[in-house]
């Protein structure tokens, strides 16, 4: 089967043919990239029409002709040909004695014109009724070669891959483990693939967990689309400052590699969400839009003093959007990362200042929110036309169209063990006073990777999930022992917790070949994160050994320096990761008194605790760290799987819901169960069916249901 990768293409009919051709044939398979790669060259960037990688055929470079004029398919197959043989040869994974062991087929695809003239083997030459003809004939490909060649494809490999300096002199060390798994993550997998080149005229949404990718493929997609457009105006934009440097390289080297040419900066913005006045490295989304429209700007002191902390820039951005009298657009995409921790009004803001066909892709995990707000749906966000419909719909997956929601389920970051554990803590699951919060949809557990493994989702009822083998690669935890990947410690004094982080820290870079890079220590509650890590930062320096406090002691747009261990508050550690991570003071985050503060702080955990990429230790002081340890154990008891009595809807109105904004196929699918319902009610009621001609298991699951949803309602 053939999974087509929708990128930005000048071609779009004759593409679309090309598609839905190759979708049809169930004998090839392989991924179709529609308008990728983008292969850099000393004149520039040089977009390819489409692309078959194939197990079986290998590499095919498509030249796509839209109309019914064919041009000179012998000088543009050429050309396509020796820049893509030029970029694969810089691969030594393709070479073998000096040739490269990948043969590049080349076809002109012309699906308009009836009659061709003959081609010859080297200048392939179809139309809609020959192409799959042509494809089935090219020489058989050694599939023992394909994942290098996916590989050099997604142009990631050097991207991904570690590119710190170490000194390694044992195959068992932390510093030589950890070297093996960012190689390991070298490649993209087809979701975060189709993410990056997937181009949807419009509003994108892109879903997924801590770990997934999501930064990652938010750069490259600025950077494919910069590649692509180079007159496109673009924008990306965040809530965490310290992302802004990761922005910057991560852009910077796939430009590099796609267009082999340094972007153009004045053509993608990386910008904060804020903002304020003093230069392009203050500025931001919002700031420039009061600029360009000439409404009142508001800077945080004078938002928190008129509407409150917690409703200062969310009410900043409504009152700027109240004040415009006509909108004035600007960009031709914004990117938004962190969407989860803005306001809905901040999203229709970037949503007003773009040019159509408004592409606005924004990328979100809702346990990773800080706040007490959720994203609703993308209806209630941009609101609706004069005639009363929507002006925005998320829509299913349709054929030969790029997808408008796209859900990265597998985690590249967190271990099996460590991730579950973040959301058993996050959530509760083994809290002595029941769960902290739950999905308000209940698939967005298989959404995010987890599988029923005993009982089923169901209200009341005890259920067993775990996280699967592709959600949660195996090489993630294999590296090390599981007592050795995440462990909690209980300590009687905050001296003591820093005596034994200092000492720790210093055994990662002594004996364990870390580097100070690898290591982040975090505290959960930013208001006292100076004060909390002083005294281990002075203890570090007296040994030599030198600490930043990210956003502190270094600029806010930077989270680490190299050569320094990172402390920093949970808002900063957001969006970054490291090897070694330490979450100092986790008692904050065991209990609050209201619901809503409970979910509060345990997501501040469950981000401190998904920020590791290997080994992760959480700290804490007291009996309440010493209660967090007991549901880590009972986590680790079940084998990092979440065993729990799933609430009734009674129950889940008493806590807090997780929400998931629903898209149109979900709605359609659930509105399908209704009308259905509703139609066999109506043939009971009219005497056309009878209950006898419907199955007794179903019978009394229905008559169990209405019964205890009477008793609940007389309640």
């Amino acid at each position: 089967m053939i999974n087509t990768v929708w990128g930005s293409t000048d071609k779009p009919v004759a593409s679309w043919r090309l598609a839905q051709i190759l979708n049809a044939e169930a004998d090839l398979e392989g991924t179709l990239y529609i308008g990728y790669p983008i292969i850099g060259t000393p004149e520039g960037s040089f977009p390819i029409d489409a692309l078959l990688v194939s197990p079986t055929k290998g590499l095919v470079l498509f030249s796509v002709v839209e109309g019914r004029v064919l041009p000179d398919f012998v000088e543009a197959q050429d050309e396509g040909f020796n820049k893509m043989q030029a970029k694969l040869l810089q691969h030594q994974t393709l070479i073998r004695k000096r040739q490269l062991i990948v043969r590049i087929h080349t076809v002109t695809f012309a699906p308009a014109i009836l009659q061709l003239e003959p081609s010859d083997d080297y200048h392939l030459l179809c139309n809609a009724d020959t192409l799959v003809s042509t494809i089935k004939a090219l020489d058989c490909f050694d599939s023992e070669v394909f994942p290098s060649l996916v590989s050099v494809i997604q142009a990631i490999s050097t991207l991904r891959r570690g590119r710190k300096k170490r000194a390694l002199h044992s195959q068992t060390s932390r510093g030589t483990k950890i070297k093996a798994l960012e190689d390991s993550i070298a490649n993209l997998d087809s979701q975060q693939s189709a993410a990056v080149v997937e181009t949807y005229e419009g509003v994108q949404r892109i879903r997924g967990l801590a770990g997934c990718g999501k930064t990652i493929v938010l750069a490259l997609k600025v950077a494919y689309l910069h590649a692509r457009h180079r007159d496109w105006l673009i924008a990306v934009t965040f809530s965490t400052r310290s992302l802004k440097k990761q922005f910057e390289n991560l852009i910077t080297t796939f430009v590099l590699e796609q267009a082999n040419e340094e972007p153009d900066w004045d053509k993608i913005r990386i910008l904060n969400a804020w903002g304020a006045p003093g230069g392009s490295d203050r500025t931001g989304i919002y700031y420039e839009f009061c600029c360009d429209h000439g409404v009142e700007y508001l800077d945080f002191g004078t938002a928190k003093n008129r509407f409150g902390s917690d409703k200062a820039f969310e009410a900043s951005c409504e009152t700027a959007l109240q004040s415009v009298k006509q909108f004035v657009p600007k960009y031709d995409a914004i990117l938004v990362d962190e969407a989860q921790d803005f306001a809905p009004n901040f999203l229709l803001l970037c949503y007003e200042y773009l040019k159509e066909p408004k592409r606005l892709v924004y990328a979100y995990d809702e346990l990773q929110n800080l706040g007490n707000r959720s994203l609703p749906p993308v209806e209630e966000i941009f609101g609706k036309n004069t005639d009363g419909t929507a002006r925005v719909v998320i829509h299913p997956p349709e054929t030969g169209k790029p997808k408008q929601d796209i859900i990265l389920d597998t985690c590249y970051r967190n271990s099996r063990p460590v991730l579950s554990t973040a959301h058993a803590l996050g959530f509760g699951v083994y809290r002595a006073k029941g769960l902290a919060q739950i999905f308000e949809n209940k698939n967005l557990w298989f959404d995010i990777g987890y599988q029923e493994t005993d009982g089923e989702i169901k209200d009341g009822k005890l259920v067993t999930i775990s996280r699967t083998p592709k959600s949660s690669p195996e090489f993630l935890e294999t590296h090390s022992p599981v007592d050795d990947l995440i462990q909690f410690e209980v300590f009687k004094t905050a001296e003591a917790q820093t005596a034994w982080l200092v000492a720790e820290i210093e055994g990662n870079l002594t004996k364990d070949e870390l580097i100070p890079d690898d290591i982040v220590v975090i505290n959960p509650d930013p208001l006292t994160t100076k004060e909390a890590v002083g005294e281990a930062r002075r203890m570090l320096l007296q040994m030599g050994i030198n600490s930043n406090l990210a956003g502190v002691t270094t600029i806010a747009d930077v989270f680490t320096e190299p050569g320094t261990v990172t402390f920093t508050g949970i808002f900063r550690a957001k969006g970054n990761e490291a090897a070694m991570v330490y979450v100092i003071n986790a008692q904050d985050c065991f209990g609050a008194n209201l619901p809503r503060d409970v979910a509060r702080v345990r997501n501040r955990l469950f981000t401190a605790i998904t920020r590791s990429k290997a080994w992760v230790r959480v700290l804490g002081v007291g009996e309440a760290m010493s209660a967090l340890k007991e549901e880590f154990e009972k986590a680790k008891k079940q084998n990092f799987a979440l065993h729990f009595v799933y609430p009734t809807e009674d129950e889940r109105m008493t806590m807090m819901t997780v929400n998931r904004d629903m898209s149109k196929a979900e709605q359609d699918r659930s509105n399908k169960r209704t009308n259905d319902f509703a139609d066999i009610i109506e043939s009971l009621d009219s005497g056309e069916s009878v209950i006898e001609d419907y199955p007794d298991d179903l019978v009394k699951k229905f008559q169990t249901f209405v019964a205890n949803k009477a008793k609940r309602r007389r309640k």
